[in-house]
């Protein structure tokens, strides 16, 4: 990864992800039509749906595991619920979508209450299918940790990621890094 990806740029890699290499095609759209892509600017309203997640590959035996967090929660400048866990997904096969694997915490819409917040997608390479997920490591959304997750669950280093930001719905404003 270089100085210049978004990812590092935007403090995703460091603060919830270790440097690693995409490997896997991953698209997330909003309400068919809202591509996100890094560093794109979602309102609350927009993102009220569970996105769909299509994943590339071409191996059908393949599994993956989604993640999607807010690093900045409550805020940006007092990040001390960080992580919040908005949606996990295991069993993902190559070639699907999210909705055809096993989730396991659902998706919880985005409501950002003050400043801009990182909303990210990680996908993980499972080794099995069929992870099964300690019911003790997720006892809240709040203060979940993906370096943790992964390791925890054999996942290793993501395969993809992508993220945007968001505030309030009539918010405005830059990010404090």
């Amino acid at each position: 990864m270089s100085r210049s990806d978004p990812l590092v740029v935007s403090g995703v890699i460091g603060d919830v992800l270790d440097p690693f290499t995409r490997s896997v095609d991953f698209n997330v759209v909003y309400n068919n039509r809202v591509q996100v892509y890094n560093g794109c600017g979602l309102r609350p309203s927009q993102i009220v749906n569970q996105p769909r997640v299509d994943i590339g590959g071409d191996d059908l035996g393949t599994f993956y595991t989604l993640v999607m967090v807010d690093p900045d929660a409550p805020t940006p400048s007092n990040p001390n619920l960080r992580e919040y866990l908005h949606w996990l997904v295991t069993d993902i096969q190559a070639t699907t979508g999210a909705n055809f694997g096993n989730e396991i915490i659902h998706y919880e819409s985005p409501r950002p209450s003050l400043g801009i917040h990182r909303y990210i997608f990680v996908l993980f390479r499972q080794f099995d299918r069929g992870v099964v997920i300690a019911p003790d490591i997720i006892d809240s959304r709040q203060n979940f940790n993906t370096r943790d997750f992964a390791r925890f669950h054999n996942l290793n280093l993501p395969v993809a990621a992508v993220y945007f930001n968001c505030n309030r719905e009539g918010g405005t404003g830059g990010r404090r890094l």
